[in-house]
Parts: structure tokens; sequence; C-alpha cells
């Protein structure tokens, strides 16, 4: 689906838990639980959605300790909106915070889905392999 740009609405906030869920789901992204959502979504540092007609279409966040440690995730688009630029839109909001509001020696990172990868090379995030590997662990697996 082409979408009419100026029918684009970007916010500066998290979705709600059910656009959370939905974009999640829609996205091809792991599912958590409500609870967990809610959790989560308080701890955002800072958060773009993406808007059409009302409809929460696109999502990103950092979260992080806001000095030191900082990642990017929950990078979201609607499937029916993809291949447009939106991607490319939340992150450039999310890095212009960053610069703007986080310390020069803050790590910023994030876990990439291949292709999203090439995306996020374009902001100068680059692989840390062979130094140094990322590794995740849900608590029920732990």
């Amino acid at each position: 689906m082409t979408i009419d740009t100026s029918l684009i609405d970007l916010t500066e906030k998290p979705p709600s838990v059910e656009d959370y869920l939905r974009l999640r789901r829609e996205g091809g992204l792991s599912a958590f639980s409500p609870d967990a959502v809610e959790i989560g979504l308080k701890g955002t540092l800072f958060a773009v959605t993406l808007y059409c007609e009302g409809e929460a279409i696109g999502m990103g966040r950092i979260v992080g300790d806001g000095g030191c440690f900082v990642q990017i995730v929950d990078i979201a688009v609607d499937p029916r909106f993809r291949g447009q630029g939106l991607g490319k839109l939340m992150m450039s909001s999310l890095m212009n915070w960053a610069k703007r509001e986080l310390p020069e020696t803050a790590f910023l990172s994030l876990l990439a889905d291949v292709p999203a990868n090439k995306l996020y090379e374009q902001f100068g995030f680059t692989e840390t392999a062979p130094a140094s590997l990322g590794m995740s662990c849900r608590i029920a697996r732990c």
C-alpha cells in the first residue's frame, strides 16, 4: 500500500499497550505479555509512534540508563506500510534525540534482524563481531 506521507503523524511518545502488542505481532517480532509491556513502556527514555489517520502503524523506542548504556528497541512498521521510508523516519527521530540528549560517550546498541541491519548501518551502527557477540536469554529459559 502506497501512502500519502502527509497523512503520517509522528508523535514523540510510546504507543498504547494494545498498539505495541499489535505492531510487534504484525511486524513479526517476539511476543510479550500485556503486563510486561505495561511495565516496559514506563522504562522508555524516548519513543516515537507513527499514526496514519489515527491508526498506529509504526513505533520505536530508546531504553536504558540514560548515561552509559542505551538501546534502540521495538522498531516495527505495519507490513502494509513497509518499503516507504517509515523505518528511516523513525530512526532519524530516535537518533536526533540520542545525539541531542545523551552524553557523547554513551554506548548505544541494538539487535538487528536481517535485512533491517542495512537500515541501521545508515545511522552508523556496525556489527560488533568478532570482538563481541550479542547474547540474550528469556527469563523463563535462563
